[in-house]
């Protein structure tokens, strides 16, 4: 590997390379459209490549290295501190180019296309429900201002329009206007659900061919969702030290305001994926419903005891930090949740 090392600011179309050689002096100063990209770098000889990690860099990346580069990604909050002054795509090639070499600097795995693939589905899911979501809000919104109500519940739905379209409604004469565009909404929520199950059925078929996957299932609070979100978009949990690292990397941990000796603990941080981070809270709000009633275990016995003095969501963020410990655990030991380790 030759002793160059690499800083590429990408774009959809424009890429700013920026270069050094061993000693620290600028050789490479280079704007190249997307089609001169992958050819430009064949006639280099293998070297280190950083870039920052964004929509299209793990694409970039596998190319690159299967040229024989070693390339490294790196989140955008780290390389800022190294921008000279300004903003421009010749700054931050530079700024990439003298993250990448600092021995601290913590990088990003490359994800393989079938770890992009599942995660593609599970964006795709979450966005088709938050769109029935709006739907949902708006026909009850609409009804709302006519006088028709009903409680709130997506399940609920079904009785809310058959309210409206049955012809012996007691409550008042809905309009027809009124009736069209209930139709209307109901065909684009019931066609949005029938695709939100599509591709539930094939995250289910993906779980089942996932051994880390079905590992992570058997945590408390960790549905099929949840664990293949976790198994494809953590593939190496060596990357982490510890547990409280992988929870400190989803924005589980509080957020240290600490000086002079003094300890000052804020909220959580809120830093890393935020769609692993709601999967874990909404999960962990499962546990404590279940727990408010029955205790079957430690961790519900754990999840009782800090009801007692803490809120229901104070809680739930708690439980959330202990769940992605745990699944580090087990992904680490390639073992399965056991309650006695709790």
């Amino acid at each position: 590997m030759s002793r160059l090392t690499i800083g590429i600011d990408l774009a959809k179309n424009v890429f700013q390379v920026h270069g050094v050689d061993a000693v620290g002096q600028v050789v490479i100063v280079q704007r190249l459209r997307r089609s001169q990209f992958l050819s430009y770098f064949t006639k280099l000889k293998p070297c280190l490549i950083g870039m920052e990690a964004c929509g299209s860099s793990h694409h970039w990346a596998r190319e690159l290295t299967a040229m024989g580069h070693e390339v490294k990604l790196m989140a955008p909050s780290y390389v800022k501190p190294y921008v000279k002054r300004g903003k421009n795509d010749m700054v931050d090639a530079e700024a990439i180019c003298e993250a990448v070499t600092r021995p601290n600097m913590r990088f990003v795995p490359i994800k393989t296309v079938e770890q992009q693939s599942i995660l593609m589905l599970h964006r795709s899911r979450a966005l088709l429900v938050r769109q029935r979501t709006m739907l949902v809000n708006a026909l009850r919104g609409h009804l709302a201002e006519i006088g028709i109500v009903a409680p709130i519940g997506i399940e609920r739905m079904a009785e809310l329009v058959e309210r409206v379209l049955t012809p012996n409604a007691t409550e008042l004469d809905v309009p027809q206007l009124v009736r069209d565009i209930v139709v209307s909404l109901v065909g684009q929520i019931n066609s949005l659900t029938a695709e939100v199950k599509s591709l539930e059925t094939k995250i289910r078929e993906w779980h089942r061919t996932s051994e880390a996957s079905r590992r992570l299932a058997t945590i408390p609070g960790v549905g099929v969702i949840t664990a293949t979100a976790f198994a494809a978009t953590i593939t190496d949990p060596s990357c982490f030290r510890s547990g409280r690292a992988l929870a400190a990397w989803l924005g589980l941990t509080p957020r240290s305001n600490s000086s002079g000796g003094k300890q000052r603990l804020g909220r959580i941080t809120k830093a890393g994926d935020r769609y692993l981070r709601t999967l874990l809270v909404v999960g962990a709000t499962a546990i404590i419903r279940y727990a408010r009633h029955k205790e079957s275990g430690r961790l519900t016995g754990w999840v009782r005891k800090l009801l007692e003095n803490k809120s229901a969501r104070l809680t739930s963020v708690a439980l959330a930090n202990k769940m992605a410990r745990i699944a580090w655990a087990v992904m680490t030991r390639n073992t399965v949740y056991g309650p006695a380790a709790a």
